[in-house]
């Protein structure tokens, strides 16, 4: 009766048409603001997710003075800042300038970045990879090609424990083993093998490639999915770009290890035993001002003044052992509670597509519990900012809600007051079946 889609992108039909792109690169950044209901937003890209705790109080400092006070996590580790007021753009790019947030304007819409948040704290990766993105967003700032990157281009680097490889990346590099690592592009089973400390310029080199191949398909490509035949030719070239940049490249065919597990709230663990680190989880992805400045705060005081920032709306905060104040705060901190796996695009009143309230609506349908699969609202059919795999989607219409998972014909025009149960019956639906 439910059914949801599965938004990490399949093998792609050879004869598919590229999506029509009759416009720019609309994507929001901290220079190129987006005019909403509630007033301009920005995104401020945080490759991954890596923040102090000084540019963590600038993001908290910016809300505060030039926005509404909160601060969003998106789906790929990055902060939006909302209700921004008209010609604050040159002061909010000072701000970020001053923190080291924007380290090159004419990149700053490009360092899109995700990476395994745990890597390094618990064991259970091939590889650290928090030294491969500091080392891509380096590259990428001096690349004159990348400034042609759409803002919605995304590079993933995976420890080889395969969360961030479900996100659908166009560029993914995952660890295998200590030294090694296989590239992809878009979710091809075939890629390039390199060594662990060549994986930075071999995503760099990969994303050049698929810019010119983009250029002579003559359409505008902004993903690689959109490329039109297969990707195999662009792998191939892409192994020529290494062996010519003196990078040993093998080209390879394995499955990509994608499980897309993100990190639960509470303790993590370390080989040992030992505590390491805290995850958290904001509900609805949205932080309080209040709420911002005591995770800086307890990651400065009680651990080593670090945040990590997670493409599942949470954050890691190392070294921090404690959960007693940020619980306190109203974040989430135990795999218990009923906000989890539940989300929400801005809906009313901050968006004019928006039908409905949902992030209202969500909390009058919370269950008793966690969702075992996650439930994502959308105000309209776009569905900005949903999750990644299969999920519970709740889309207002004009006549109620429309709810569906895995496929099947979707329960419409639900109206809110039936929301609760049919939601339930979803989940019940998507793990049973």
């Amino acid at each position: 009766m439910l059914a949801a889609m599965p938004t990490a992108p399949g093998p792609r039909d050879a004869g598919a048409i590229p999506p029509s792109r009759d416009r720019g690169d609309a994507c929001p950044g901290t220079l190129r603001l987006h005019a909403a209901d509630d007033g301009a937003l920005a995104r401020v890209r945080i490759p991954a997710g890596a923040l102090t705790t000084g540019q963590a109080l600038a993001l908290w400092d910016a809300a505060q003075r030039l926005g509404d006070g909160s601060l969003h996590l998106t789906s790929r580790g990055n902060v939006q800042l909302r209700g921004l007021g008209e010609g604050c753009g040159g002061e909010l790019a000072d701000v970020l300038a001053a923190a080291g947030l924007l380290p090159s304007p004419r990149h700053e819409r490009v360092r899109n970045v995700v990476a395994s948040p745990l890597s390094g704290l618990d064991g259970r990766g091939e590889a650290d990879v928090r030294s491969w993105a500091r080392e891509l967003d380096r590259l990428l700032c001096a690349s004159e090609a990348a400034t042609g990157l759409s803002g919605r281009f995304l590079f993933a680097l995976d420890d080889g424990r395969g969360d961030v490889a479900a996100l659908g990346a166009d560029v993914t590099v995952q660890a295998v083993g200590a030294a090694d690592a296989v590239l992809r592009l878009g979710s091809d089973d075939a890629g390039v093998s390199v060594r662990g400390e060549n994986a930075p310029r071999a995503a760099l080199l990969a994303a050049e490639a698929f810019l010119d191949a983009a250029r002579d398909s003559g359409t505008r490509c902004w993903r690689v999915s959109e490329l039109p035949g297969s990707t195999a030719e662009l792998t191939t070239e892409v192994a020529s770009r290494l062996a010519a940049d003196g990078i040993s490249g093998k080209l390879v065919t394995m499955p990509l290890t994608a499980v897309g597990n993100p990190p639960p709230p509470g303790a993590v663990a370390g080989p040992d035993g030992r505590t390491t680190a805290l995850s958290v989880v904001a509900p609805l992805g949205v932080l309080t001002a209040a709420q911002w400045h005591e995770l800086a705060a307890v990651a400065e005081h009680d651990g080593n003044g670090e945040l990590r920032l997670t493409p599942w709306r949470g954050v890691i905060l190392p070294g921090v052992e404690a959960a007693g104040a940020l619980e306190s705060a109203g974040l989430i901190t135990s795999p218990a509670s009923p906000w989890l796996g539940v989300g929400a695009c801005i809906g009313r009143p901050g968006c004019a597509k928006s039908l409905a309230d949902v992030r209202a609506d969500a909390a009058k349908a919370l269950g008793p519990g966690p969702s075992s699969l996650p439930v994502y609202w959308s105000g309209c059919e776009r569905r900005c900012g949903h999750p990644h795999g299969d999920w519970v989607d709740v889309v207002a219409t004009a006549d109620g809600y429309d709810v569906s998972v895995h496929g099947d014909e979707p329960s419409t025009g639900m109206p809110p007051s039936e929301l609760a149960a049919i939601v339930a019956a979803a989940r019940t639906s998507a793990v049973t079946r």
